[in-house]
């Protein structure tokens, strides 16, 4: 038997941990803080297709070490998750590879809607957490952009009651600035090219789908004051609307692409400070209600090539829980907060069943990140060099403790 002591709780109070796992052993738990087994409601890992990128054997690790006992995966994969025969082979895949890892992650797939694929939600419609829709594009080949085609899809959501996570920037705004600025190689012209009037075109016409078919959107990578003020409206008004952010937006802004480059490239693209600012106001007051990782690695070797070559998206499974429990250290958000914002909101979105996991992080001991830490299988982060607390040390799931051992 296994007694982790003296653990504290985010309410103040303070518990001994019981874990019946044939050990005998005693964990002084002063510095640990429990906290649910958390929800990553979107992730990119890799399978099939990108697996040099990543592969559930180490995303399921990194995970882990990041918190999370539950992830959310894309469909942007090669060839894309589309066809409800692809959706059974990633399953097929990602099990094996689950189980090869020793790290036992629950996950759901998100289903991807293009122009052809609209006759294979009735197959697919039991086996998935909601429908992807891309109205800008991004990493991978899935696009609906057309508006025949989204209200195609809402009408679809609606007869099967599914809901729909959307990628929402518009695609026309984005190709007539990439033509206007081609020839620019500076990687700040990324934000410039997709500016904030992309994001509000498109979540202003998610809106009144929403509003339109009574359909649940959740709206993804929230990043930018005007969506937040369209989307603090459209709740006031009873609009079935959810917004998401994620952690690079709250961290990192656009003034860090001279020392970072393609590393800080993405999409939606990092923004402002002001913009910044304005989603801490928002997550605090409510109308943000969740954070995801947008977990999705590159190679260094693809990220260091220039503007036009180098691919979007940054690793973050392991980073999100530390830059928050960080930041609450810093008195920029609450205990209770970040488990709104981290666990009860996404299951209560998606409607998940309750368990019983759990996480022990360590608030009091602080540790500058560096790439040998992280269990990506890229091997690097944007975060590196930040002085961060906060790092999970145990997970109980499936009735077992995993010890969580860094470098």
């Amino acid at each position: 038997m296994t007694i982790i002591s003296n653990v504290g709780n985010i309410d103040g109070s303070r518990c001994d941990l019981t874990i019946d796992d044939g050990n005998s052993s005693f964990i002084d738990g002063g510095k640990l803080l429990k906290l649910p087994g958390l929800i990553d409601p979107h992730v990119h890992f890799r399978v099939p297709g990108m697996e040099h990128k990543e592969d559930w054997l180490t995303g399921s690790k990194a995970a882990f070490y990041g918190g999370y006992t539950t992830v959310f995966d894309m469909p942007n994969t090669v060839p894309a998750t589309n066809t409800y025969q692809r959706l059974l082979d990633k399953h097929k895949l990602i099990d094996q590879q689950i189980a090869s890892s020793g790290f036992p992650l629950k996950y759901k797939l998100f289903f991807g809607a293009d122009r052809n694929n609209f006759h294979q939600i009735h197959k697919v419609k039991d086996y998935i957490i909601g429908i992807k829709v891309f109205m800008g594009s991004s990493t991978g080949d899935l696009l609906l952009d057309d508006e025949s085609s989204l209200h195609a899809i809402y009408a679809i959501a609606r007869a099967f009651n599914l809901i729909i996570a959307l990628h929402a920037e518009d695609e026309d705004f984005i190709n007539t600035n990439a033509k206007k600025y081609a020839n620019q190689d500076d990687f700040k012209y990324h934000s410039i090219i997709r500016a904030p009037e992309a994001a509000a075109i498109a979540v202003k016409q998610v809106i009144e789908l929403s509003r339109l078919y009574n359909v649940t959107s959740y709206i993804l990578h929230v990043s930018t004051k005007v969506e937040i003020d369209l989307i603090r409206k459209a709740k006031e008004d009873g609009v079935r609307v959810f917004a998401e952010t994620c952690a690079h937006y709250l961290f990192l802004d656009e003034s860090m692409y001279g020392g970072l480059l393609g590393r800080l490239k993405m999409n939606p693209p990092i923004r402002s400070k002001e913009d910044q600012q304005y989603l801490w106001q928002a997550l605090n007051d409510g109308v943000i209600d969740t954070i995801a990782s947008d977990h999705a690695p590159h190679t260094l070797a693809e990220k260091d090539q220039p503007l036009g070559k180098c691919p979007s998206g940054v690793p973050g499974v392991e980073t999100t829980v530390p830059l928050l429990i960080t930041a609450y250290r810093e008195g920029r958000v609450s205990l209770a907060r970040i488990i709104e914002l981290t666990y009860t909101n996404a299951q209560r979105i998606f409607n998940l069943p309750a368990n019983d996991d759990y996480v022990l992080v360590n608030i009091e001991d602080y540790r500058v990140l560096t790439d040998a830490m992280v269990n990506t299988k890229v091997k690097w982060s944007p975060y590196s060099g930040m002085s961060l607390t906060g790092y999970p040390e145990y997970v109980y799931t499936n009735s077992k403790l995993f010890e969580l051992k860094r470098q």
